[in-house]
């Protein structure tokens, strides 16, 4: 197509015609008018810059490459002077540099950033754990968008290493169960011993001796601080086996420990099994109306009905959330829907309303995904893969079935038929199976194969089907007989998706350009809405459907509901482990924006929550379990669990707001600590570390910052407050980076070993710096030829005629 750089100059055109049109009616030369019209025309169209885009491909046979060589303390486990050996073999064949990463933090994201270009490669020789500055995977988005390939070299690795680590909350509540998690890392998966103490307070509160094989290994500790104030959790680890480094093997957290906080409990039951929870564990008063709210953290209003909440509690209420306070509706035989809450005031806040949720069916949905070698050899793999695992970890999609079958020359079964999404354990196994698909050893895409398995799958399944394939689109071989297998499929209702991963392979086309993909969803559903063509990177969002919940178990009665967490990956649910029936709930159906935290087996909401302005809102429909109620078994043992940790949730922040309130995370060695201070009251804002007064930065309404640097491992304490300060970050991830790989290829890379590397990589990067450009072409030439040829023509032309004419006159 034909495009100027100056196409405003192409206006002039229009006087030109103009005054030659003006010429000829007032009896001028019409030959010579139109000639000279249609030459100063095109001298316009070649003044105006006239161009098209064509696509140049360009070669460097000598890629320019540079090499990073993490050389930071977690490299001690690995061989030694790999990316000096590899410098050495390509420096002599191509234009190399070679970049040394050394210190006690690893910034790959960063130095990939500094270093990738448009005109070269970049070459990583390093264990992959990036702990600083920018994510590699950013990093990477950065090389790839710029056009420069990220390859990546792994050492073997020599020594194992342990390290430890915790995880849990920087505030815990006086009196209340406080769980941290302790988490044992190892270099190798091998079989190795240890045993660690915990102490709290140099009280020693757990101690073992343990045999891990994995990689990875945590452990859930409870206990309960009955002192405000500063406390220290600390974990020493020791072991028989060989270590490269025993700094990680000891980990200090830091806890502040505050009183009980305030909540607001609306009740007239006030002797149920909720307020039993809610009296030990926060300093609850209990009201039958809404109050004086100034001072609480949460409301908890229970079995309530709507005529009972006035306007005036509503609008407060309103205002509480929206300024951050919490709020906690639970059910009954006189809330929601008993309760009159549908269309009413206090429902605009809820995260529910009372109208029944519409169960449509189960739904079953089969992925097809493309592993033929054409997938790994244009770079699609990764994207298929990426695709589908997005697809299982959804959270829409927690109440369905879903199965993974692969196809290359054949189809085959890879999930071992449907597995529920509800359950985190099922979903890990999918993400699992789909990442170990390789690419199939013959070179046929035969789509019709994994259909035909997918047909066995749905042809007794009810509901709602959704037949979604993720393919390079090289389908041109198997095109008529899938056709006719999704044809047959559509006929028992399945919905049919095909995402499209955009690359260079061949048969994606006919002779007239029609994508094969594209044509099969259009024949089959009527319509091309179903078909996705995607970029590398870029996720198919689709199968969003509401209706999704999860199925009654046939071995349940109807009068007795199991609960199921439909989001465990929630703060209120992550840790609750519920396992408990229901015989009653209110009926309600989650607003728009909601989380569905857990429904009862017929897909009933039972727990659901939302924002509020700057608030959070939940909503437990199901009763307070008091004389056996619905919902006794939640409100006992471990399942109590998931009340507390719904009203931990609208609570937020336990800390009183008032004084002074100072927060920090802990840190790690040669990193600083950014302290927040929050004034509630009218005082000079002021801190002090080691007896000095800290320089504080207004960053927000009462609210100030500052930093210390710490010098030593150990507790630091900020005017009272406590930060711990452990071993260097660098020491924290061990082995090999597990997700390096995938990175890596999924940006358009590769992966070796030194022997690989030496071997092939300058022959994939010569390879890779194939580059397609669109470069400009000026037409202005062509239009100054033509305008020139076509005058001399007009003049010879005339010319020639006034000689014939001036002989014929002789």
């Amino acid at each position: 197509m034909l495009s100027f750089e100056q196409p405003i100059i192409l206006a002039f055109i229009l006087p030109v015609l103009a005054g030659a049109l003006y010429l000829m009616l007032k009896g001028g030369n019409k030959k010579l008018l139109i000639s000279r019209a249609i030459v100063l025309s095109l001298l316009i169209v070649a003044i105006a810059s006239p161009f098209t885009l064509v696509s140049q491909v360009t070669e460097q046979e000598n890629p320019q490459l540079v090499i990073i060589s993490d050389e930071t303390s977690s490299m001690q486990l690995f061989e030694e002077g790999v990316a000096d050996e590899l410098y050495e073999s390509l420096t002599t064949k191509t234009p190399t540099t070679l970049v040394r990463l050394t210190g006690d933090k690893t910034a790959l994201g960063d130095t990939i950033v500094q270093y990738a270009s448009s005109d070269n490669q970049i070459v990583l020789v390093t264990d992959g754990n990036n702990n600083y500055g920018k994510d590699l995977e950013e990093g990477l988005d950065f090389a790839q968008n710029i056009g420069s390939t990220v390859y990546a070299v792994t050492p073997e690795i020599e020594s194992n290493d342990l390290s430890i680590q915790v995880k849990g909350d920087k505030t815990a509540v006086k009196g209340n169960e406080y769980r941290f998690e302790i988490i044992v890392s190892q270099a190798k998966e091998v079989p190795v011993e240890y045993t660690f103490n915990a102490y709290a307070d140099d009280e020693l509160i757990r101690s073992g001796t343990f045999t891990q094989s994995s990689r990875q290994r945590s452990y859930q500790i409870p206990y309960r601080f009955n002192e405000l104030g500063a406390h220290e959790i600390k974990i020493e680890l020791s072991t028989q086996a060989d270590e490269a480094d025993n700094i990680n093997n000891n980990f200090l957290k830091s806890v502040y420990v505050v009183p009980k906080p305030k909540i607001q409990y609306i009740t007239d039951e006030p002797d149920s099994p909720l307020s039993n929870i809610l009296y030990n564990l926060y300093d609850t008063s209990t009201n039958s109306n809404i109050s004086n709210l100034d001072s609480q953290k949460a409301v908890v209003i229970d079995n309530i009905p709507a005529n009972r909440i006035s306007e005036s509690d509503v609008s407060i209420l309103k205002q509480y959330v929206s300024n951050g306070g919490g709020v906690v509706v639970t059910g009954g035989e006189r809330s929601y829907e008993y309760g009159g809450y549908l269309n009413s005031s206090i429902e605009d806040i809820l995260p529910v309303t009372s109208t029944p949720t519409q169960w449509k069916g189960g739904r079953d949905i089969v992925l097809v995904l493309d592993i033929s070698p054409s997938t790994e050899k244009h770079g699609t793999l990764p994207e298929i893969l990426g695709n589908a695992i997005y697809l299982v970890q959804k959270e829409e999609l927690r109440g369905a079935y879903m199965g993974v079958i692969a196809f290359g020359k054949e189809g085959h079964d890879v999930s071992g038929g449907l597995k529920y999404l509800g359950t985190a354990g099922n979903r890990e196994f999918l993400e699992e199976e789909i990442r170990q698909l390789r690419p199939s050893t013959t070179s046929e895409t035969s789509l019709h194969q994994g259909l035909e398995v997918a047909q066995e799958w749905l042809n007794t399944e009810t509901g709602t089907l959704d037949l979604v394939v993720i393919s390079d689109g090289g389908i041109e071989d198997s095109y008529e007989e899938s056709l006719n297998m999704a044809k047959d499929l559509k006929k028992d209702n399945v919905n049919f998706y095909f995402v499209h991963i955009r690359s260079s392979a061949p048969s994606q086309q006919d002779e007239s350009g029609n994508v094969y993909a594209e044509k099969l969803v259009e024949n089959v559903e009527g319509t091309t809405n179903n078909y996705f063509k995607l970029d590398a990177g870029q996720r198919a969002n689709i199968i969003s459907d509401e209706s999704i919940e999860p199925p009654l178990d046939e071995n349940e009665s109807t009068s007795s509901y199991q609960l199921f967490e439909f989001n465990p990956s929630h703060f209120i649910t992550r840790n609750s482990n519920v396992k408990a029936n229901i015989t009653g709930y209110n009926d309600v159906t989650p607003k728009p924006g909601a989380n569905r935290l857990v429904v009862a087996s017929n897909g009933k909401p039972v727990v659901t929550t939302w924002r509020y302005g700057l608030g959070r809102v939940a909503s437990i429909t199901t009763d307070n379990g008091k004389d056996g109620g619905w919902s006794s078994q939640m409100y006992s043992g471990n399942n109590s669990q998931l009340i507390s940790a719904t009203v931990n949730w609208a609570i937020a922040n336990p800390q009183p707001e008032e004084g002074a309130v100072v927060e920090a995370p802990d840190t790690w060695f040669g990193l600083p600590a950014t302290i927040t201070l929050t004034m509630y009251d009218e005082k000079v804002p002021e801190l002090t570390y080691r007896g000095d007064e800290l320089e504080l930065a207004f960053v927000g309404k009462n609210t100030y910052e500052a930093q210390i640097f710490p010098k030593t491992i150990g507790m630091h304490y900020v005017s009272g407050y406590p930060i711990a300060v452990n071993y260097a970050i660098e020491y924290r991830d061990v082995g090999l980076n597990e997700d390096l790989p995938s990175l890596i290829i999924g940006n358009g890379g590769k992966v070796y070993s030194q022997k690989e590397a030496r071997a092939n990589l300058l022959t994939d990067a010569r390879q890779n710096s194939l580059q397609s450009r669109m470069e400009p072409v000026s037409w202005k030439m062509y239009f100054i030829l033509a305008a020139l040829l076509l005058f001399l023509g007009e003049v010879m032309l005339r010319r020639s005629l006034e000689i014939i004419e001036s002989r014929k006159q002789e």
